[in-house]
């Protein structure tokens, strides 16, 4: 038997650090992190103001575009053994990804695109560069009536991550994924062309090969994006269901996967609190036009109410209904980062912390990715969970029994999803539903986004965890 090897100082101060920065992780956050996080928070948003105000150009936007080609034509003129890798000059920090891509060994180009371009209300479409987030969007379409067609609930979410990437919310079971919203992309290639790629032009391959391809085909420029009509408010209803079987059950019948013609709401999701408990939301568009009505509006992203899966968790014992802002319902889970903010400030809901520290939350997740180093990225992944399941909505039994004796950390998270086939062959990296899965008459199939955040509760009891073991299982 090989004797074990006697740390060095070095390591076992090490070991000790990680330990206490577990052990006290909340008060660490709290005193250092948030304050931080504010501070640099606010730089970034006066850094975005000054860029809008004195820098925004949206009719300078070939310019920009002409700027990037020949950066990427210069790429080609080099030699060919010094051609390195190209990607964006975006930092990692900014991105929402948890990986960390080592840029450094790459040609970086600059893409400095944050203008909203054009808002054409006659075809409810909006044409935006790709750094524009969902902030930005928000704030320009919903005082106009509108808001994206699938609006992602980070407000940090850019639109040209989510269309090179995926994303869903709770209006998906009415359109699909994101990239089903998209009308057209603008794409620089890898020989400095720009082309402009739509669902039916010369293009149309390319178009469903840019979803999930995570910037590896071109640099995205440009995209147009579908808008919806909105009214001031969600109706928001809150049904709790106290059997596995039953909210099943309810979601495939409202969502419509059982029915075509089934009158859906205009939002639909699920928050499973242990196995056989959850609270269903649905959710219409409304006016507030009665006193009664004025009386259950409830400014939900207020920073002193309770985080939004909490405050769902109040209606297990008894349903009932209020009238959300639009706005603060489609960034309803900002605050919270949905449920991990409170494996970071366990207190974090607190009435108390709310009202005189809740105006610094949530850590901004560039901060986060900002300051952290190798250790504590490689225990954050060790020891936490940031998995987003799709699959059929009929085998959502199945798909949290899984997760359950993989990960066995609540809430989950549910948003039933169209997946379309677009009868067409291949579709890009999504393949085309199972025809025996479709919605009787239609070209869809209803599947789910199953979140699964936070921390297993392997490594809450302090057990034995693999995470690679873990996720390799649930993606069988």
């Amino acid at each position: 038997m090989t004797p074990q090897r006697e740390l060095s100082l070095y390591e076992r101060l090490q070991n000790r650090t990680v330990r206490w920065l577990e052990d006290n992780r909340g008060l660490v956050i709290v005193l250092f992190c948030l304050p931080a996080s504010f501070i640099f928070d606010t730089f970034v948003q006066i850094q975005r103001w000054i860029r809008r105000t004195y820098f925004s150009a949206p009719n300078d936007h070939l310019k920009r575009v002409k700027e990037i080609q020949k950066a990427v034509q210069n790429w080609n003129k080099l030699p060919k053994d010094q051609r390195r890798p190209m990607c964006t000059a975006k930092p990692n920090w900014l991105s929402l990804s948890t990986t960390f891509f080592r840029k450094d060994q790459c040609h970086q180009i600059p893409i400095d695109l944050y203008d909203i371009l054009d808002l054409d209300e006659e075809n409810l479409k909006i044409k935006v560069e790709p750094n524009v987030n969902v902030n930005d969007l928000t704030r320009f379409l919903n005082p106009k009536g509108y808001t994206l067609a699938v609006t992602l609930e980070i407000g940090d979410a850019t639109a040209g991550g989510l269309a090179f990437g995926v994303g869903m919310t709770t209006y998906s079971h009415k359109v699909g994924l994101y990239q089903e919203t998209i009308l057209s992309y603008d794409v620089v290639t890898a020989d400095g062309s720009l082309i402009h790629v739509t669902a039916d032009n010369e293009h149309q391959d390319l178009y469903y090969c840019l979803p999930w391809s995570h910037g590896t085909l071109c640099f995205l420029v440009a995209l147009e994006l579908k808008v919806i009509k909105i009214k001031p408010y969600i109706h928001m209803k809150y049904i709790p269901v106290y059997s596995q079987k039953e909210y099943c059950q309810k979601m495939m019948e409202y969502s419509g996967a059982l029915d075509k013609d089934y009158p859906v709401p205009d939002y639909l999701e699920a928050t499973i609190y242990d196995k056989e408990n959850a609270v269903i939301m649905i959710g219409n568009f409304a006016d507030v036009d009665t006193l009664e009505k004025q009386s259950k509006i409830n400014e939900i992203s207020k920073w002193y109410k309770p985080w939004f899966y909490k405050h769902v968790e109040n209606f297990l014992g008894k349903g009932g209904e209020e009238y959300i802002p639009i706005r603060d319902y489609l960034l309803r889970h900002n605050r919270a980062i949905f449920w991990v903010v409170e494996d970071m400030i366990p207190f974090g809901n607190n009435p108390l912390f709310r009202l005189f520290l809740g105006w610094l939350c949530p850590p901004k997740p560039a901060f986060l990715k900002f300051t952290t180093t190798k250790t504590i990225r490689e225990m954050t992944f060790a020891k936490q969970v940031f998995q987003d399941i799709v699959m059929p909505l009929d085998t959502l039994k199945e798909q949290i029994n899984t997760a359950i004796d993989l990960f066995d950390t609540f809430p989950l998270l549910v948003y039933p999803c169209r997946i379309y086939d677009h009868q067409r062959g291949p579709q890009g990296q999504l393949r085309s539903p199972p025809k025996e899965k479709l919605t009787p008459g239609t070209n869809y199939s209803m599947f789910n986004d199953l979140g699964i955040y936070g921390t297993p509760g392997q490594v809450k009891r302090k057990e034995p965890y693999n995470p690679t073991k873990a996720m390799r299982a649930m993606e069988e």
